[in-house]
């Protein structure tokens, strides 16, 4: 591990433990690549216990675009709760909401299977899926507009992930897909067809190639989050959040 590895991380360690947000400024040229920033999300997970058996069974993945670069984290498992939870007990510095889809792998996959994988054959590998409520926050005082390293390192800005009941995977017209998230008493706000990556699925090759990088494999039962469809929307303590996608169903938290 690198000293300026080691330094980032023991800031963003000393942030979840103080419940407090860190100052990013003094950081900002230290991670100089993404691999800079998985190593920081490996020294943490290390340094906080979470992942002491194999490949963590919980992720997010995404991106903003199929051209764009995706971005990967292993969440803590101590963080990802069933719908409906009850956050409101829970330490965050923000509360943004994003409404998504989380897959569920229905055999192991070894590097060997991830490297030959291709985005057609993905959906094979997926036995289930749910909506997952993921609420975004950050150990980073300067968040959103934190350098993109910086928010990487920290778990790619995650707080929780709610996940709601699983149902069996099946190929759909992710194109027409509607997601309504109701957020408190606010009005609901309504979303079709609107995943960056245009389904859910496509990033499964690019996420088992980065799980499966240290020759482990990543095991049956594994989930992840495959990123928005609603964008960051802002909530506060009190409000209850829950997002509704059509045919696929539901997940609820308590903030």
């Amino acid at each position: 591990m690198t000293q300026p590895v080691q330094t980032v991380a023991g800031v963003l360690m000393q942030a979840r433990r103080d419940n407090q947000a860190a100052d990013a400024a003094s950081l900002e040229q230290l991670l100089q690549s993404p691999a800079d920033a998985y190593a920081v999300q490996e020294q943490v997970g290390r340094d906080s216990g979470w992942f002491t058996d194999g490949v963590p069974r919980h992720w997010k993945s995404g991106g903003p675009s199929r051209a764009a670069p995706l971005t990967h984290a292993p969440l803590p498992p101590a963080n990802v709760w069933a719908s409906p939870a009850d956050a409101s007990r829970s330490h965050f510095n923000w509360r943004l909401i994003e409404a998504e889809v989380a897959l569920r792998l229905a055999r192991d996959v070894s590097p060997a299977d991830a490297a030959k994988l291709s985005h057609e054959e993905a959906g094979a590998l997926v036995d289930g899926m749910t909506v997952s409520l993921e609420i975004v926050d950050s150990r980073w005082r300067q968040f959103p507009d934190a350098p993109a390293l910086l928010k990487l390192a920290d778990q790619q800005s995650h707080g929780a992930l709610v996940l709601g009941a699983w149902r069996p995977y099946a190929a759909r017209d992710w194109g027409q897909q509607s997601c309504v998230v109701h957020i408190g008493a606010r009005a609901p706000q309504s979303f079709r067809g609107t995943h960056s990556l245009l389904e859910p699925a496509w990033l499964l090759p690019i996420w088992l190639q980065h799980a499966t990088r240290r020759g482990e494999t990543v095991r049956r039962g594994t989930v992840v989050t495959t990123g928005t469809w609603c964008g960051m929307l802002e909530a506060q303590r009190g409000d209850k959040v829950r997002a509704v996608f059509e045919g696929v169903g539901e997940a609820e938290v308590q903030l």
